[in-house]
C-alpha cells in the first residue's frame, strides 16, 4: 500500500480576507476608547512635567547657588524657567528656558501671586521655594493638582482624596 504524502495546507485568500475584516471591525470598536484614554492622561502628563521642572529648578538653585524662577502664564498656558544672572533673570543655557506649552485643551490655574514682572515661583539657593497650588483641567474636566504646601517641601501631584491647605 503506498502512502501519499500530503503537504500542509495553507490559508486561502478568503480566510485571510475574513480574518482581516474581523480585525478591522474590532479595531474600529476599540479605537475611540483608546483615544479617550489618551486624552484623559494629558492633564496627568502635564502635571508630571511641571513637577519635574520644579524639581530641576530647586536642585539647580541649590547646586549653583543662584535663584531660579518657574514662570507661569495661565493666560497662554505656558511655563518656562529663568535663572538670575548679574541681577537679571535670563534663560538657562541648558535649554530649560524654552517655553513649554500645555497640551491643547488643558488650562492652568494657580494661586501664585501676580508680580509686577509676571507670575512666577522663586527657587532660592537655600532650597526654599514659594509655596504654590496649580490646577490643570482639560475640556473633559479631568483635573490634576500640584501643590507645594510650605517653603521647605517639594512640589507634588495631589491625590484626589488628599487634603491640602492650598486647595481652594
Amino acid at each position: 500500500m503506498s502512502r501519499m504524502t500530503r503537504q500542509p495546507r495553507g490559508f486561502t485568500l478568503l480566510e485571510l480576507v475574513l480574518v482581516m475584516l474581523i480585525l478591522t471591525v474590532l479595531m474600529a470598536m476599540v479605537a475611540p476608547t483608546l483615544s479617550g484614554a489618551a486624552k484623559g492622561r494629558r492633564t496627568g502628563d502635564a502635571a508630571t512635567q511641571l513637577v519635574a521642572i520644579a524639581y530641576y529648578a530647586r536642585s539647580m538653585a541649590v547646586t549653583e547657588g543662584r535663584t531660579y524662577r518657574l514662570n507661569l502664564d495661565s493666560t497662554n498656558n505656558v511655563y518656562w524657567l529663568t535663572v538670575q544672572d548679574a541681577g537679571a533673570f535670563v534663560d538657562p543655557v541648558n535649554g530649560w528656558g524654552a517655553p513649554n506649552r500645555l497640551p491643547d485643551g488643558v488650562r492652568m490655574q494657580t494661586d501664585a501671586p501676580q508680580q509686577q514682572d509676571g507670575t512666577y515661583l522663586v527657587f532660592r539657593s537655600t532650597g526654599r521655594v514659594d509655596p504654590c497650588y496649580i490646577r490643570l483641567t482639560d475640556e473633559q474636566n479631568n483635573i490634576s493638582e500640584i501643590a507645594c504646601e510650605s517653603a521647605t517641601e517639594l512640589f507634588r501631584i495631589l491625590r484626589p482624596d488628599e487634603p491640602s491647605s492650598r486647595r481652594p
